[in-house]
C-alpha cells in the first residue's frame, strides 16, 4: 500500500478535476439553478448577446482556486507517481 500512495494521489487528483469540471451530465440532469455545479453557473454568465467578461474572469478565477490548492497539497504524490513511470532502460 506505502508504493501505491503516490499513484492513487494521482488517481484523486484526476478524478477530482473530471467531477469539478464535468458539464455536461449536470447539464441534462438538473433543472433548478439553484443545484448547478460551478461550471454551469460559470456558463451562465455568457449571454445571448452579451457577455459580462469581467465577472466571467472573476468567477473563472474564483473555480480555479480549489483545483490549484488541490494540485499542492498532493504536489509531491503526483510529482513522485510520474518519475516512478519512467522508463529505465
Amino acid at each position: 500500500m506505502p508504493l501505491s500512495r503516490s499513484a492513487l494521489a494521482v488517481v484523486l487528483i484526476f478524478t477530482f478535476l473530471d467531477k469539478w469540471n464535468n458539464y455536461l451530465e449536470p447539464l441534462i440532469f438538473l433543472s433548478s439553478p439553484d443545484k448547478f455545479t460551478v461550471a454551469l453557473g460559470l456558463a451562465s454568465f455568457r449571454g445571448l448577446f452579451s457577455t459580462d467578461w469581467h465577472l466571467l474572469m472573476a468567477a473563472s478565477t474564483v473555480m480555479i482556486v480549489p483545483v490549484v490548492a488541490l494540485f499542492f497539497l498532493l504536489q509531491r504524490y503526483f510529482v513522485r507517481g510520474v518519475v516512478s513511470t519512467e522508463m529505465k532502460g
